[in-house]
């Protein structure tokens, strides 16, 4: 297995970042930031799993190749 690539970690910023205001807005009892963290985590979430699918298929390129006698 690879290590996670720049759109898995972006991603995964996104959804924590969305936790906390998430949290915040809870605490301050704020609708809107309330709302605005719910699209940030969702929108993580969809780069996180774009980037995991690109490391997917990368990954199996190279086993491929490997397979192939490619280096």
């Amino acid at each position: 297995m690879s290590l996670p690539n720049k759109d898995e970690v972006k991603g995964k910023i996104k959804q924590a970042t969305g936790s906390v205001k998430e949290k915040v807005g809870q605490a301050t009892n704020d609708p809107e930031l309330i709302r605005e963290s719910e699209d940030q985590k969702a929108t993580g979430e969809i780069q996180e799993n774009i980037g995991t699918a690109r490391r997917k298929v990368g990954d199996a390129i190279s086993d491929i190749g490997k397979a192939i006698g490619h280096k």
